[in-house]
Protein backbone atom coordinates (compact mmCIF):
# COMPACT_ATOMS: atom_id res chain seq x y z
CA UNK A 1 0.00 0.00 0.00
CA UNK A 2 1.09 3.54 -0.73
CA UNK A 3 0.02 6.62 1.24
CA UNK A 4 0.39 10.00 -0.43
CA UNK A 5 0.74 12.52 2.39
CA UNK A 6 2.00 15.93 3.42
CA UNK A 7 3.20 14.87 6.90
CA UNK A 8 2.41 18.19 8.59
CA UNK A 9 -1.28 17.94 7.66
CA UNK A 10 -3.77 17.17 10.42
CA UNK A 11 -5.63 14.70 8.24
CA UNK A 12 -2.40 13.00 7.22
CA UNK A 13 -1.45 12.57 10.87
CA UNK A 14 -4.74 10.80 11.61
CA UNK A 15 -4.24 8.39 8.72
CA UNK A 16 -0.60 7.72 9.58
CA UNK A 17 -1.45 7.03 13.22
CA UNK A 18 -4.00 4.45 12.06
CA UNK A 19 -1.47 2.72 9.82
CA UNK A 20 1.15 2.67 12.57
CA UNK A 21 -1.28 1.48 15.26
CA UNK A 22 -2.22 -1.39 12.94
CA UNK A 23 1.45 -2.04 12.19
CA UNK A 24 0.71 -2.02 8.47
CA UNK A 25 3.45 -1.92 5.88
CA UNK A 26 2.89 1.28 3.91
CA UNK A 27 5.07 3.19 1.49
CA UNK A 28 4.90 6.93 2.11
CA UNK A 29 4.86 9.27 -0.88
CA UNK A 30 5.53 12.91 -0.02
CA UNK A 31 3.07 15.40 -1.50
CA UNK A 32 4.68 18.82 -1.28
CA UNK A 33 1.67 21.09 -0.96
CA UNK A 34 3.87 24.17 -0.74
CA UNK A 35 5.17 23.47 -4.24
CA UNK A 36 1.78 22.57 -5.68
CA UNK A 37 2.42 18.83 -6.04
CA UNK A 38 -1.28 18.21 -5.42
CA UNK A 39 -2.09 20.08 -8.65
CA UNK A 40 0.04 17.97 -10.97
CA UNK A 41 -1.61 15.85 -13.62
CA UNK A 42 -0.37 12.64 -12.00
CA UNK A 43 -1.77 13.49 -8.58
CA UNK A 44 -5.04 14.83 -10.00
CA UNK A 45 -5.52 11.45 -11.67
CA UNK A 46 -5.46 9.91 -8.18
CA UNK A 47 -7.69 12.53 -6.57
CA UNK A 48 -9.55 15.02 -8.77
CA UNK A 49 -10.10 17.18 -5.67
CA UNK A 50 -6.33 17.79 -5.60
CA UNK A 51 -6.11 17.01 -1.89
CA UNK A 52 -4.22 14.50 0.15
CA UNK A 53 -4.05 12.00 1.78
CA UNK A 54 -4.62 9.39 -0.90
CA UNK A 55 -4.25 5.63 -0.49
CA UNK A 56 -3.28 3.24 -3.25
CA UNK A 57 -3.76 -0.46 -2.59
CA UNK A 58 -2.95 -2.21 -5.85
CA UNK A 59 -5.56 -0.89 -8.30
CA UNK A 60 -7.79 0.52 -5.55
CA UNK A 61 -7.42 4.27 -5.00
CA UNK A 62 -9.10 5.90 -2.01
CA UNK A 63 -9.28 9.52 -0.89
CA UNK A 64 -10.87 11.26 2.10
CA UNK A 65 -8.92 10.74 5.31
CA UNK A 66 -11.75 9.23 7.36
CA UNK A 67 -12.54 6.69 4.64
CA UNK A 68 -8.85 5.81 4.43
CA UNK A 69 -8.68 5.35 8.21
CA UNK A 70 -11.70 3.04 8.12
CA UNK A 71 -10.14 1.00 5.33
CA UNK A 72 -6.79 0.70 7.09
CA UNK A 73 -8.36 -0.15 10.46
CA UNK A 74 -10.43 -2.86 8.79
CA UNK A 75 -7.14 -4.58 7.95
CA UNK A 76 -6.53 -5.14 11.67
CA UNK A 77 -9.94 -5.99 13.19
CA UNK A 78 -8.42 -7.27 16.43
CA UNK A 79 -7.24 -3.74 17.24
CA UNK A 80 -10.80 -2.51 17.76
CA UNK A 81 -9.98 0.72 15.96
CA UNK A 82 -12.96 0.18 13.62
CA UNK A 83 -15.48 -1.94 15.54
CA UNK A 84 -17.48 -4.54 13.66
CA UNK A 85 -20.62 -4.29 15.83
CA UNK A 86 -23.07 -1.96 14.01
CA UNK A 87 -23.88 0.43 16.84
CA UNK A 88 -20.28 0.80 17.99
CA UNK A 89 -19.18 1.28 14.38
CA UNK A 90 -21.87 3.92 13.84
CA UNK A 91 -20.73 5.72 17.00
CA UNK A 92 -17.15 5.89 15.70
CA UNK A 93 -18.36 7.08 12.29
CA UNK A 94 -20.55 9.71 13.98
CA UNK A 95 -17.51 11.34 15.58
CA UNK A 96 -15.54 11.13 12.34
CA UNK A 97 -18.35 12.94 10.54
CA UNK A 98 -18.55 15.50 13.36
CA UNK A 99 -14.84 16.12 12.99
CA UNK A 100 -15.16 16.68 9.25
CA UNK A 101 -18.24 18.92 9.52
CA UNK A 102 -17.59 20.91 12.70
CA UNK A 103 -14.45 20.34 14.76
CA UNK A 104 -11.91 20.39 11.94
CA UNK A 105 -13.23 23.40 9.99
CA UNK A 106 -13.57 25.54 13.13
CA UNK A 107 -10.17 24.61 14.50
CA UNK A 108 -8.63 25.11 11.03
CA UNK A 109 -9.21 28.86 11.31
CA UNK A 110 -6.74 28.99 14.22
CA UNK A 111 -4.14 26.82 12.51
CA UNK A 112 -4.39 28.55 9.16
CA UNK A 113 -4.09 32.04 10.55
CA UNK A 114 -1.45 31.39 13.21
CA UNK A 115 0.50 28.38 11.93
CA UNK A 116 0.03 27.76 8.21
CA UNK A 117 0.45 31.39 7.19
CA UNK A 118 3.74 31.60 9.06
CA UNK A 119 4.93 28.21 7.78
CA UNK A 120 4.07 29.04 4.17
CA UNK A 121 5.07 32.71 4.25
CA UNK A 122 1.54 33.96 3.59
CA UNK A 123 1.68 37.05 5.77
CA UNK A 124 0.40 37.89 9.26
CA UNK A 125 -2.48 36.19 10.98
CA UNK A 126 -5.92 37.73 10.60
CA UNK A 127 -6.84 37.95 14.28
CA UNK A 128 -10.30 39.21 13.37
CA UNK A 129 -11.01 35.86 11.69
CA UNK A 130 -9.72 34.04 14.78
CA UNK A 131 -11.94 36.12 17.06
CA UNK A 132 -14.97 35.30 14.92
CA UNK A 133 -14.18 31.57 15.12
CA UNK A 134 -13.56 31.44 18.87
CA UNK A 135 -17.20 31.29 20.10
CA UNK A 136 -17.97 28.46 17.69
CA UNK A 137 -14.79 26.67 18.74
CA UNK A 138 -15.83 26.80 22.41
CA UNK A 139 -19.30 25.54 21.54
CA UNK A 140 -17.89 22.46 19.82
CA UNK A 141 -15.17 22.01 22.44
CA UNK A 142 -17.85 21.84 25.13
CA UNK A 143 -19.54 19.03 23.19
CA UNK A 144 -16.31 17.06 22.97
CA UNK A 145 -15.29 17.82 26.54
CA UNK A 146 -18.64 16.55 27.84
CA UNK A 147 -18.31 13.40 25.74
CA UNK A 148 -14.84 12.72 27.15
CA UNK A 149 -15.78 13.29 30.79
CA UNK A 150 -15.43 9.95 32.54
CA UNK A 151 -14.20 8.22 29.38
CA UNK A 152 -10.68 7.19 28.42
CA UNK A 153 -11.42 7.60 24.71
CA UNK A 154 -14.06 9.31 22.62
CA UNK A 155 -16.45 6.37 22.31
CA UNK A 156 -15.65 4.67 25.62
CA UNK A 157 -12.82 2.57 27.02
CA UNK A 158 -11.34 1.52 23.67
CA UNK A 159 -9.16 3.57 21.35
CA UNK A 160 -10.68 4.00 17.87
CA UNK A 161 -10.02 5.91 14.70
CA UNK A 162 -12.42 8.58 16.00
CA UNK A 163 -9.73 9.51 18.54
CA UNK A 164 -7.17 9.86 15.78
CA UNK A 165 -9.52 11.92 13.59
CA UNK A 166 -10.31 14.37 16.39
CA UNK A 167 -6.91 14.37 18.08
CA UNK A 168 -5.04 15.24 14.91
CA UNK A 169 -6.51 18.73 15.13
CA UNK A 170 -4.81 19.33 18.47
CA UNK A 171 -1.28 18.73 17.20
CA UNK A 172 -0.77 22.46 16.66
CA UNK A 173 -2.85 23.61 19.63
CA UNK A 174 0.02 25.47 21.28
CA UNK A 175 1.33 27.50 18.30
CA UNK A 176 -2.26 28.09 17.18
CA UNK A 177 -3.11 29.53 20.61
CA UNK A 178 -6.08 27.22 20.96
CA UNK A 179 -8.12 28.26 24.05
CA UNK A 180 -8.37 24.87 25.75
CA UNK A 181 -8.11 26.00 29.37
CA UNK A 182 -11.84 25.61 29.98
CA UNK A 183 -11.89 22.08 28.54
CA UNK A 184 -9.88 19.85 30.90
CA UNK A 185 -11.25 16.53 29.66
CA UNK A 186 -9.97 17.32 26.17
CA UNK A 187 -6.53 18.14 27.52
CA UNK A 188 -6.36 14.92 29.57
CA UNK A 189 -7.51 12.85 26.58
CA UNK A 190 -4.91 14.37 24.29
CA UNK A 191 -2.21 13.64 26.89
CA UNK A 192 -3.23 9.97 26.63
CA UNK A 193 -2.88 10.11 22.85
CA UNK A 194 0.63 11.50 23.22
CA UNK A 195 1.65 8.40 25.17
CA UNK A 196 0.84 6.10 22.25
CA UNK A 197 3.94 5.06 20.24
CA UNK A 198 1.91 5.04 17.01
CA UNK A 199 0.71 8.59 17.67
CA UNK A 200 4.19 9.88 18.39
CA UNK A 201 5.49 8.19 15.24
CA UNK A 202 2.80 9.91 13.19
CA UNK A 203 3.69 13.38 14.39
CA UNK A 204 5.77 15.43 11.94
CA UNK A 205 9.42 16.09 12.68
CA UNK A 206 9.95 19.46 14.33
Amino acid sequence: MRLHVFPHSNNAIAVLATAYQCELSVELVFVDLLKGAQKTRAFTALNPNQRMPVLEDDEFVLWESNAIAQYLAAQCPASGLWPWEPRRQADVARWQFWQAAHWGPTYAVFTFERVVKRFAGLGPADETAVARAEPEFHAYARVLDAQLAGRAWVTGDALTIADFALGAWLVYAEPAGLPLGDHPAIMSWYARLLKLPAWRKALPAA
